[in-house]
């Protein structure tokens, strides 16, 4: 009883740590990243490289060529099992957001997202760190 107890206060400070904090960019970095993903699903390159910042298409001029880098070394974002959002931070004008993957190959991954607010007053993916992570015990 004590546990839940515990527990449901956490939670409630979070929320409210949260609010106080501004939780509409993070809904909205959390609108993006999901949207990205499921063009990527879709395989829908038009819509996944509407997602990237002005430096990520400085990098990658052309949506096939940022298509095909995101098959080769993002494959768990491009075609994850499982994902949920986790942690988020903003530091000034830029959002990063945890995402916790579990790949098709059966490895836990956490991608770290870095959105930035543009002139628009949009928020576009201005890169992502893949991390392998531990797995949780078996249910």
């Amino acid at each position: 009883m004590v546990r839940i107890v515990f527990v449901a206060l956490c939670l409630t400070l979070s929320i409210a740590a949260g609010a106080a904090l501004g939780d509409e960019p993070v809904d909205t970095a959390q609108s993006v990243i999901r949207a990205q993903i499921k063009a990527f699903l879709d395989d829908d390159a038009d819509t996944a490289y509407s997602f990237a910042s002005p430096a990520i298409r400085t990098k990658f001029p052309d949506k096939i060529i940022f298509f095909d880098m995101v098959k080769r070394s993002y494959q768990h974002l491009y075609r994850p099992g499982n994902f949920a959002f986790g942690r988020s931070k903003i530091v000034g004008e830029e959002v990063f957001q945890e995402v916790l993957i579990s790949g098709s190959d059966g490895k836990d991954w956490t991608a770290i997202y870095d959105l930035i607010h543009q002139p628009d007053g949009s928020y576009k993916i201005n890169g992502v760190m893949m991390l392998q992570t531990a797995s949780g015990p078996q249910l």
